[in-house]
């Protein structure tokens, strides 16, 4: 599913022209060197069985957290605005987050955390 994110996050062209090559996977940037847009996305929980029927589970869940990172409060909360819009097509949902500002180092940070959930991959062959 991360690759599904990321591979719809670079699609959008907004997304793409800040931040297209600093879209990352678990890892944070160091704060202290960090002066161009980047984007975070964290899995916060291995992927769960979700829905059932007839004794067999269908969908998994998932919980993703993701961060953008930028030295712009405007440019930060376009792209945040960006991903809420292209993760709720991807059916998920945005479930908490947290805004905040590095005085130190002069960086926004919006982190949102999105629950969804998509049909197992193995799906048609159950």
């Amino acid at each position: 599913m991360i690759w599904e994110i990321n591979d719809a996050l670079v699609a959008d062209s907004v997304i793409n022209d800040l931040a297209g090559n600093r879209i990352k996977f678990y890892e944070y940037p160091e704060s202290k060197s960090m002066t161009e847009t980047h984007i975070i996305i964290d899995p916060l929980d291995p992927p769960k069985p979700g829905d059932y029927a007839d004794d067999k589970w269908l969908t998994d869940d998932y919980l993703f957290q993701i961060d953008v990172w930028s030295k712009g409060m405007e440019e930060r909360d376009l792209i945040a605005n960006k991903i809420q819009h292209i993760m709720w097509k991807m059916n998920f949902r945005q479930v908490g987050g947290m805004d905040e500002y590095d005085n130190d180092y002069e960086i926004f940070r919006d982190a949102r955390r999105y629950r969804g959930k998509a049909y197992r991959k193995d799906f048609n062959t159950l």
